[in-house]
């Protein structure tokens, strides 16, 4: 269905190619929609962007859609927000078709509905699947299987018009969340190609979605990558796998969260190599021969009880250090040790699990 947009039954033979297209877009997801417009056969008639920002998040992911347009001799608008000027320039070029891609804020009707055959969105999911904001991290974080790119109109509600197109990647587990940012950016000039084709000769067929089964998600804050403990092992790894560098990594507390900072470093968590993990419980002996004790402890393994982890811990305000994880020769489990002087003493306890460093 077209709602509002009735395409004629037949394409009238004045229009001939290209295509106008203008553009709305931001970040490497704009900067990518724009080349692939670009090495296209259609005519990108007005790129829209957002200005700079040293935002933190926008700062990552920062090819500059505005760089490239003018680069390509485009007509560029910066804008933050939907502006009178901006729909009246819109309107006064009267494009075929609008694309967008990571556009940061909301489209109104009077804008999206100005093109002659209405505003394509691309969205990195499976719609009606993970609306919303940071979709493809929510979709590893939450054990989907597939993650992908949607082309779908523009409608009054965010990512629920009627989808042209999908194609997915698969979610293995080994995928983090830039690995599948990477494939998800690939899907784009062939996406695109395919909707503004099927748009051009009439063959559209929109499907709406089924909105009983959309699930939406908040932008993601910086509580949002603070591991539970209680949660699963496999949910955690998952939770470190999909917060890969640049985005914000998962974190922990040494001794508990409501101490002071110097007593109470942030580690961040990164997966360095990966393999299936378990959880399960085992003593583990602290101190010279005089001094042992054991203390129990939940301990993270791979595969069946065995494996091998790396990740890299940084505290605030401390240089890197580095937590390695071992097979010892005579145990099932894991040897946990921080080869830091800062953390050498250490007996501090992250969220219910005791001994997490001992002496070197």
């Amino acid at each position: 269905m077209w709602g509002s947009l009735k395409p004629p039954p037949n394409l009238p033979e004045s229009w001939v190619f290209p295509v106008r297209v203008v553009m709305f877009g931001y970040q490497t997801w704009g900067h990518r929609t724009l080349q692939a417009l670009l090495k296209s056969r259609h005519e990108v008639c007005l790129v829209v962007t957002h200005p700079t920002s040293d935002h933190a998040y926008e700062s990552i992911w920062a090819d500059s859609v505005e760089d490239l347009a003018r680069g390509a001799g485009i007509e560029v608008l910066l804008a933050k927000r939907t502006t009178p000027e901006l729909v009246e320039r819109v309107r006064e070029l009267a494009p075929d078709v609008g694309v967008a891609n990571n556009w940061r804020t909301r489209l109104p009707r009077e804008l999206f509905s100005i093109p002659k055959y209405g505003t394509v969105n691309l969205h990195d999911s499976l719609l009606p699947k993970f609306t919303g904001f940071s979709p493809v991290i929510w979709s590893l974080i939450s054990g989907a299987g597939q993650t992908g790119l949607t082309a779908h109109f523009m409608d009054d509600e965010l990512d629920t018009g009627d989808i042209l197109l999908q194609r997915s990647v698969e979610i293995t587990p080994t995928s983090t969340g830039t690995s599948l940012v990477y494939d998800t950016l690939d899907l784009i000039p062939d996406v695109l190609e395919d909707a503004l084709d099927a748009i051009e000769n009439g063959t559209a067929t929109p499907v709406p979605q089924d909105l009983s089964q959309r699930t939406f998600f908040h932008k993601r804050s910086d509580r949002d990558s603070l591991v539970d403990w209680s949660w699963p092992a496999a949910d955690i790894e998952r939770f470190i796998r999909a917060l890969s560098d640049p985005y914000p990594n998962a974190y922990t507390y040494f001794r508990g969260e409501t101490a002071t900072p110097d007593l109470c470093p942030r580690l961040e968590m990164h997966l360095r190599w990966h393999a299936r993990t378990c959880v399960h419980r085992r003593e583990r002996r602290y101190g010279d021969r005089r001094g042992r004790r054991r203390v129990p402890r939940k301990v993270t393994g791979s595969g069946s009880r065995r494996g091998a982890h790396r990740r890299r811990h940084r505290p605030l305000g401390t240089r890197l250090l580095r937590a390695r994880w071992r097979i010892p020769d005579r145990h099932t489990g894991i040897r946990y040790r921080l080869t830091t002087r800062a953390c050498r003493d250490a007996r501090g306890t992250i969220r219910g699990v005791p001994g997490l460093a001992g002496r070197r």
